[in-house]
């Protein structure tokens, strides 16, 4: 085998980097959403035993509606692009063109085992720039492919080894082997298919046996004419051995999907569930449609299920011409391959090697896959076209007059091939340029329409996104996904009643229960979200609550392990205020899926509707060991720490604060929540610094303005509250306690009594029974001197509040006050201009009127808009942001006691005075 040079090296990988920089600035899309986005495998916390007890996609292997893709290095690589770049795609894409590089030059020497050093570089250059490639390098789930195919190339590499200079037996090798085709079978299935091509090549190319040899020497023996050579008898036990490690294999592989194949619906293969012969017939015609990719790559589409292919369904179909000619070449070619012995015999059985066993498990000829065509799988078998169309070159360019022209027609198809390489990748740029792109090839395709409306509603175009699902119901009248996004984006665009029709629709199309037949293996288990969907939206109706609760119940009916019905019904149930029920729901989808931790806190909310704290923050708890990034369990177990009031639990509570505005540094609840917490830690200068951060977010943030306000009166520096104040009512005019608040600041720090008054008296047009803004409008009445008014109005306010000593109090002063002036014959009415003396006053009662204001439990998103059931966090009933109090705390009850006591030396003083008088 000759050496592989630096230089080729060099020059395959910068051909690659040509072809691929762009891919670099390309996202997530279409299946990458599935595997890379949605996929909590990646996750650091999760438990990296996950990776080898899920699916591709991070579904337990376990459920039926996993895919069965058992890929588990795949997603270990994805896993570390995570740790080292969490979500950006720029990190993901580099990987795989490095990976394809890296495959090049496998191939490369793969090929120099079969050409001469111009031929299989030729190859090698040809397979580095095919379009087909696209797919596998610049889509980020391609990897599979990627991976696969370095160990598959790397375990035959090693294979080829096994043969000593004395024509012994090499173990070494043949366990190299062993092991790397088990690792590449860990990174996608096919690559337990080299154990075949390494059969192929110990018989026909290292032994040069031919079929009429073999045959004849199988005569031989059977006839009793001659034993087994040596040399027979040695690639017989190699081919034990690597056949018996390929059952081995097989039988983990089996274990391992649990002796079930995956389940797929005729949308995703229309041919799979057809009856005979159009099944046998279309998925023969499917052959030579990957074929002519091969051949001609021109018109490439990222999803070819659905309508793309039309069924053969009748022998007269004139596609099946198609198909006995692609079986015809075949045949010549396998002819030549396995009648002759000279070295483009070999070449042509390697080549048809890697073309056709790699291709079996996607063929559909063995057992049904999810797809009709997907391009990247023929990474791998695109390596044998690439070596019969080297060979061809080099048998047409050793003709003669026809090598300058063979070479100018190479020249020309490497680089049409890499401008069309390049080219495809910006296809791969977002979902609304993939998908509208692969319609220019097929607009049969209503899954196509379905990911263009898709895109579209990712970027709140509803309107847009509406006419391609109603164009994909058009396409595919039977597609209940279509409908059902449809029905969604009617709902988003306000328009319940189109969208209840379409789902109805959808609902419509769902198969008929069959007594005695799974159900569920019959439906695709997204599709089942029609039911949640349809009663999501009815729900919203209150008197519909009850038929909502129905279609929930429907579904789980349908599929008892049907996780996402459960957690919508225990949404509702709550609203329905049955909170026991409610439990119930998300104790059996815990049931089903202990790691969610959107369920623990649903769960949590539960138990705070049910009055039970310490349980809800257990479960708060045990979401965020599932997830200590989880958003609305860091919050509201913050909140219930604080809103227990007890000082043991402030740090915790500080620290889950903290870990929350980092995740959500815009949301200006949480830096309130924050000051909140350094108020009853008495932590002012702090405490001010988290509330003007939540003003600065969310100007107008009615409790932040008021408890700044506050912690400034409380801190001796009522005028700074003033402006504060201003603000508070300038966007809140009706707050009572900010009126109460500046009020007193007016009258007992600014000695505003008109202002004050203002304040008062607007808060009595409001509400005429308030008792705090009665009496302090008396108190301004008795600093206004006006006696006898502010008597009549202490005799008004005790009357609203018999039982407060303190207004009685007053009254008295005020009543012996006039008694006193009477007696001694001065004037009762306020003299023009005339003013009390400073402490001359009774004292207001500001003291109830300022307490803190505390926020809202934050709530999740109620409902998912997405066909697709996911664990969706619990939603309360959102008001505004200071609508609920809690209880008074210590500090609280202490700063209330400190003014009354302030009252009360004040009244001292009053009647100090009186006394005097």
């Amino acid at each position: 085998m000759a050496v592989v040079s630096w230089k080729e090296i060099c020059l395959l990988t910068g051909l690659v980097v040509g072809c691929y920089w762009n891919s670099l600035f390309c996202g997530f899309v279409f299946d990458d959403v599935s595997a890379i986005l949605d996929n909590k495998d990646l996750r650091p916390t999760t438990p990296l035993q996950n990776l080898f007890l899920n699916d591709f996609w991070g579904t337990p292997m376990s459920e039926e509606r996993s895919h069965k893709s058992y890929r588990p290095l795949t997603v270990l690589t994805f896993r570390l692009n995570y740790l080292f770049s969490k979500l950006s795609s720029s990190s993901y894409h580099l990987l795989n063109v490095v990976l394809h590089a890296v495959v090049c030059v496998l191939f490369l020497h793969f090929c120099r085992l079969l050409l001469d050093r111009s031929t299989s570089f030729v190859a090698a250059l040809l397979f580095a720039v095919h379009p087909i490639h696209t797919e596998a390098v610049t889509g980020v789930v391609g990897r599979a492919e990627l991976l696969s195919s370095i160990f598959l190339l790397a375990a035959f590499l090693a294979y080829t080894k096994s043969k000593g200079t004395d024509h012994s037996i090499v173990w070494t090798p043949i366990i190299s082997t062993v092991f790397l085709v088990a690792v590449a079978t860990l990174c996608k299935e096919q690559g337990i298919t080299v154990i075949g091509i390494c059969c192929i090549y110990e018989v026909f190319v290292a032994q040069g046996f031919t079929l009429p040899m073999l045959t004849h020497t199988l005569l031989q023996v059977l006839r009793g004419k001659d034993g087994f050579p040596y040399a027979v008898l040695q690639t017989l036990l190699k081919l034990i051995v690597l056949i018996i490690s390929t059952l081995l294999l097989v039988i983990v592989r089996v274990q391992v999907i649990q002796s079930q194949l995956p389940v797929f619906t005729r949308f995703d293969n229309p041919a799979a569930i057809s009856s005979t012969p159009t099944r046998q017939l279309t998925f023969n015609y499917l052959l030579p449609v990957n074929a002519w990719l091969l051949l001609n790559p021109s018109e490439l589409c990222c999803d070819w299920t659905m309508g793309t292919i039309p069924l053969v369904e009748t022998l007269l179909d004139p596609r099946n011409l198609v198909t006995v000619v692609f079986y015809g070449m075949l045949s010549l070619l396998a002819y030549q391959g396995l009648w002759f012995g000279h070295s483009s015999a070999k070449i042509i059985m390697m080549a048809l090697s890697l073309i056709v066993l790699p291709f079996i498990p996607a063929s559909n000829l063995f057992f049904p896959v999810g797809f009709v065509v997907a391009e990247r799988v023929l990474y791998v078998p695109s390596m044998g076209f690439c070596v019969l169309v080297a060979h061809g070159f080099k048998l047409l360019s050793q003709r003669g007059g026809l090598k300058k022209m063979s070479w100018l027609l190479m020249g020309i198809l490497l680089t049409t091939h890499a401008v069309k390489t390049f080219n495809r990748n910006w296809d791969w740029e977002s979902e609304y340029t993939l998908f509208t792109s692969a319609l220019k090839v097929n607009r049969n395709n209503a899954k196509l329409w379905n990911n263009v409306g898709h895109a579209l509603e990712n970027q709140n175009s509803y309107e847009r996104a509406l006419r391609y699902f109603l164009q994909a119901t058009r396409v595919q009248p039977d597609d209940i996904g279509a409908h059902m996004n449809v029905g969604r984006t009617y709902k988003n665009l306000n328009r319940s009643r189109e969208a209840e029709e379409a789902y109805i629709i959808a609902k419509s199309l769902m198969p008929q229960i069959i007594p005695g037949k799974k159900y569920a293996t019959r439906v695709a288990p997204n599709h089942l979200n029609v039911y949640i969907n349809l009663a999501n939206l009815i729900r919203a109706n209150d008197s519909r609550l009850e038929e909502a609760d129905q279609l929930y119940r429907q579904a789980i009916s349908m599929r008892p392990d049907f996780k996402q019905a459960y957690i919508s019904r225990g949404e509702l149930l709550l609203k329905m205020n049955k909170p026991s029920e409610a439990k119930d729901a998300y104790l059996r989808a815990l049931e089903l899926d202990h790691s969610n931790a959107d369920l623990w806190y649903n769960l949590a909310i539960v138990n705070i509707e049910m009055k039970d704290p310490s349980e809800a923050l257990k479960n708060f708890n045990r979401a965020l060991d599932l997830n200590p990034q989880h958003k609305l369990a860091l919050f509201n177990s913050a909140l219930l720490m604080q809103e227990s009031g007890e000082a043991k639990f402030r740090p915790e509570a500080n620290r889950r604060f903290l870990t929350y505005v980092k995740e959500e540094p815009d949301d200006a609840n949480g830096y309130f929540n924050l000051g909140m917490l350094a108020m009853d830690a008495n932590e002012n200068e702090e405490a001010e610094h988290w509330m003007r951060e939540a003003i600065r977010l969310q100007p107008g943030f009615r409790s932040a303005l008021f408890n700044l306000a506050l912690l400034y009166s409380q801190s001796q520096r009522e005028l700074d509250a003033l402006p504060v104040l201003e603000e508070l009512l300038r966007y809140h005019p009706e707050h009572v306690k900010g009126l109460i608040l500046k009020g007193d600041i007016l009258m007992n720090h600014r000695k505003d009594t008109r202002g004050a008054k203002a304040c008062f008296e607007r808060i009595l047009n409001m509400d005429p029974s308030n008792v705090q803004a009665k009496h302090n409008l008396c108190v301004v009445y008795f600093e206004e001197r006006e006696l006898q008014r502010a008597e009549h109005c202490l005799v008004e306010t005790l009357a609203m509040a018999p039982q407060e000593e303190y207004i009685r109090r007053h009254l008295a002063i005020v009543s012996n006050k006039m008694a006193a002036m009477s007696a001694a014959g001065q004037p009762i009415a306020p003299t023009e201009g005339g003013r009390e003396e400073e402490g001359q006053g009774v004292a207001s009662e500001a003291g109830e009127g300022a307490r803190k204001e505390n926020n809202l439990r934050k709530s999740s998103p109620k409902e998912s808009v997405s066909s697709q059931g996911h664990g969706q966090s619990k939603k309360l009933d959102a008001g505004q942001p200071d609508k609920r109090t809690k209880s008074k705390s210590t500090k609280e009850i202490k700063d209330i006691e400190k003014k009354r006591a302030a009252a009360l030396k004040r009244l001292e003083e009053i009647e100090r005075i009186l006394s005097s008088d």
